[in-house]
């Protein structure tokens, strides 16, 4: 039986490949030489190659592996069973062969059976079209995405599917983008969002392997792109804190220098009248003595210094701090804990430069507002598992996509006067204590930071 398993194997991937009658010869001679074999034994040495078959490619192309090796397996059979047998009548020969195919056709259905239900719950969406165009397979997860019931999509076209009323229009630009991209300019690979943001591949396979079929795969990788962010922004902060280091000591010494000098003057240039030059110098160099410092905030690789808070203390003697400012933009802080006993360990003047950076972002939001409505500015706080979370909520002008994904990012800033460090820097050194910082916000709709810090039991 081992013999015949070492010849049946690359007879019958010979006729997989290939097609060729001589392969078919092969499982000719192969049928002659059974002699002694149950017929059952006969379909377990199919049913053991076409496994080892199946394994080593996809799975939609191991289906049509197992509808091919079929005609091979009949070949075998009608050579195994149609030699001279007096003690079998013909019809006993032909019942027997019959059953036989059936026990193969049902092993056969059983294999496709589990690779459709594998193919139905992939975490992929994946459409099959034929060479005319047509639909002929859809996983319920292309369906989801569609937003349409599979049994209304199958033996459609394209241009059928377009003008089905239950697809959304957005949904419908897609497909047409698709359209253009991978049948017009054949484009094996295409990203693109969804309305809610997500950030979806696709793949298009066809040529022989398929058989002139078109195999679409829509998968999921909006994971994968904020690990691809993030690494991007690590590298920017990187870059920041080399440049920072290089130019803050040769900057701020002369700086220093030219301050004093302005200083020494001021008495002449008040006596010239034009002291109001000596005021606009000095305010511009402080102001670039805080951009320096900035810089090298935002490059120190040191530790933070740690010690034990209450998150809710802190919190309170941040709002004090800004209460003055909030009231002269006409916003109101409004604080809420959910539990007084969050603990934490941190670097005090570190996370408070985080929340006053983030507070500060809101008022001035809301008075970009201002008369639209009231300013109002949440700040709540509550356990999450093993993180206390802290979210500042404003209803200020908010965002829109494309300021949300570059925020982070060192020297972005939608305002005038900005350096576009404040939040890159607070998010170093929130990950710097273990922590993660989330946003969501729309235009016209506010904005919302979560901060979480890790708890001290």
């Amino acid at each position: 039986m081992q013999a015949i398993r070492k010849r049946y194997f690359p007879a019958l991937a010979e006729y997989i490949r290939t097609g060729s009658e001589a392969s078919l010869f092969e499982a000719t001679e192969i049928g002659k030489l059974l002699n002694g074999l149950h017929p059952e034994d006969i379909i377990a040495i199919h049913d053991e190659s076409m496994q080892t078959l199946a394994a080593n490619v996809e799975t939609e192309e191991a289906l049509k592996l197992y509808s091919r090796s079929f005609i091979f397996l009949i070949e075998l059979m009608v050579a195994f069973r149609f030699r001279l047998q007096p003690d079998q009548t013909p019809e006993q020969r032909f019942n027997e062969m019959r059953d036989m195919l059936l026990s193969s056709h049902r092993s056969f259905q059983m294999v496709k059976n589990k690779y459709e239900n594998v193919l139905q719950h992939m975490d992929s969406g994946i459409a099959i079209f034929d060479s005319d165009g047509f639909l002929s397979f859809i996983n319920l997860q292309m369906a989801k995405l569609l937003d349409i019931p599979r049994k209304t999509l199958i033996g459609c076209n394209l241009r059928e599917i377009l003008a089905n009323s239950q697809l959304s229009r957005s949904t419908k630009h897609i497909l047409i983008k698709l359209h253009k991209e991978m049948f017009l300019r054949r484009s094996r690979y295409m990203e693109f969002q969804d309305a809610s943001g997500r950030h979806m591949l696709v793949t298009v396979t066809y040529g022989d392997q398929l058989d002139g079929d078109y195999l679409f795969s829509v998968k999921d990788v909006t994971e994968y792109k904020q690990i691809e962010q993030s690494a991007y922004q690590n590298d920017k902060l990187a870059m920041l804190g080399k440049i920072a280091a290089a130019i803050a000591h040769e900057i701020r010494n002369p700086l220093t220098s030219i301050r004093g000098f302005i200083q020494l003057l001021r008495p002449h240039l008040l006596q010239l009248g034009k002291e109001e030059y000596a005021r606009i110098i000095l305010a511009e160099i402080d102001r670039a003595n805080d951009i320096i410092y900035e810089f090298l905030n935002s490059s120190k690789p040191s530790a933070p210094m740690k010690q034990n808070v209450p998150i809710n203390s802190l919190l309170r003697e941040v709002i004090l701090l800004c209460e003055s400012e909030a009231h002269m933009k006409d916003c109101q802080i409004q604080f809420e804990s959910y539990d007084e006993e969050l603990n934490i360990s941190i670097d005090v003047k570190q996370i408070k430069q985080v929340i006053l950076n983030i507070v500060r972002n809101a008022m001035d939001a809301i008075e970009e507002m201002r008369g639209e409505r009231a300013g109002l500015i949440d700040i709540v706080t509550m356990r999450d598992g093993a993180f206390a979370e802290i979210t500042i909520r404003d209803n200020g002008r908010g965002m829109d996509h494309t300021t949300k994904t570059k925020l982070f990012e060192p020297f972005f800033t939608t305002k005038s006067a900005g350096t576009g460090l404040g939040l890159s820097v607070s998010y170093r050194i929130v990950r710097n204590h273990g922590g993660t910082i989330r946003l969501t916000s729309n235009s016209g709709e506010g904005t919302e930071f979560n901060i979480y810090l890790p708890l001290v039991e």
